[in-house]
């Protein structure tokens, strides 16, 4: 059966190709921080599974302490010229966009597919990680017909993935750690301690405090944590599945998916998220820029999933 770990074996491969890049650019004067950064975030995906929560442990501090101290070095790898991008652009044309919506169609279609498939009445894919590996095979489909089409150098993939990920640089790993972090509270009770702590000091009596409540708190919680993986099994632990569904009967599929919503508006005015550091870093944008542009469209898409959730949750 092929499992979740496919994927991760892909991208640690890709990620050992940028370390291996990385070792050999003398150009770049901090090539042997990215080079162990990039090594090590590349172990945690082909060997995480067998390292243990300690080794894992020491792996991730190990990490955190290459990219806060030493720092990652912008490496400038060869490319391709500004006259040479526009006479592709101008030969492909909207062709160019084929690959990069292979992606998002192989990882639906894999999604709808992958759970009824079988051989020799067996399961080919699990069932429960359908979606991942049909996202890592899209991402594969679609490199192969990029080179295919645009005929790169050898070297090009590997050089502008290592181009890309340096300019990103430690926010790159932020959606794993935040998910991890979520993960620690939850197992700590922290979503228990919340909930109690909220229904102490606001009435929850009614329905619509109830909705308020978890998707302000989905929003505001992720916001903090920068992440609404994260905010999901503490708030859910604490106010969504005790109160929305166990006291007021909600469906748990609708409260699930608008709560995340709500917690997605908070990932728009978090300082956190990395898709709010890369662009700023990478388009060279005033410190804060994107969070303004997004925060009216935060509020009013929160204000919406409440009221959503308040007239769908409970009505199925």
């Amino acid at each position: 059966m092929i499992g979740v770990e496919w994927a991760y074996r892909l991208a640690g491969g890709v990620f050992a190709v940028i370390a291996l890049a990385s070792a050999f650019d003398k150009a770049n004067r901090k090539r042997w921080n990215n080079a162990a950064f990039w090594g090590l975030f590349a172990a945690s995906f082909l060997a995480g599974s067998r390292l243990g929560d300690l080794a894992n442990g020491v792996l991730v501090i190990a990490m955190v302490a290459i990219g806060g101290l030493g720092g990652i070095g912008l490496s400038r790898p060869p490319t391709t010229s500004g006259a040479e991008r526009e006479t592709s652009a101008s030969r492909w044309g909207s062709w160019l966009f084929v690959p990069v919506l292979v992606i998002p169609a192989t990882a639906f279609a894999g999604t709808l597919a992958f759970k009824a498939l079988k051989f020799h009445g067996a399961r080919l894919v699990d069932p429960a990680q359908v979606t991942v590996i049909s996202l890592a095979l899209g991402v594969v489909l679609a490199f192969v017909l990029a080179v295919v089409m645009l005929r790169p150098p050898p070297a090009a993939p590997a050089n502008e993935a290592r181009r890309l990920m340096d300019s990103i640089g430690w926010a790159a790993i932020l959606p794993q750690l935040l998910a991890a972090l979520g993960a620690v509270f939850t197992l700590a009770g922290v979503g228990t301690a919340i909930g109690a702590l909220i229904g102490r000091w606001l009435p929850m009596d009614t329905r619509l405090a109830a909705v308020v409540v978890y998707c302000l708190g989905m929003a505001v919680f992720t916001a903090i944590m920068g992440n609404a993986f994260a905010a999901f099994p503490v708030l859910t632990a604490g106010i969504g599945a005790p109160l929305i569904v166990g006291r007021f009967g909600g469906d748990p599929a609708i409260m699930g998916a608008i709560g995340m919503l709500a917690g997605y508006c908070g990932t728009l005015i978090t300082p956190m998220a990395s898709h709010n550091i890369v662009p700023t870093a990478l388009l060279g944008l005033p410190p804060g820029a994107v969070i303004r542009a997004q925060a009216p469209t935060a509020i009013a898409v929160l204000m919406a999933n409440i009221a959503l959730m308040y007239f769908l949750v409970f009505r199925f």
